[in-house]
């Protein structure tokens, strides 16, 4: 009595579409794919960023070290 069936489902999916409409949500789609898309983006760039700070962090360490011996 507690679990939806597959019939609870059907009328909530005909409810949403009745009050949103098809075009609403593949705009609401095709926008949180965008923010997906950008968010995965802004990782990618954070964390080239990360590396080439630490790589020349490294980089330099080694030439402190080699100018002091």
């Amino acid at each position: 009595m507690g679990s939806l069936s597959i019939w609870h489902w059907i009328i909530v999916l005909v409810i949403v579409l009745l009050v949103f409409g098809t075009k609403k949500l593949r705009n609401i789609g095709s926008d949180l794919g965008g923010a997906v898309r950008g968010f995965k983006d802004g990782i990618k760039e954070s964390s080239a960023d990360a590396g080439a700070h630490q790589g020349g962090h490294t980089i330099d360490a080694k030439v402190e070290e080699k100018t002091k011996s």
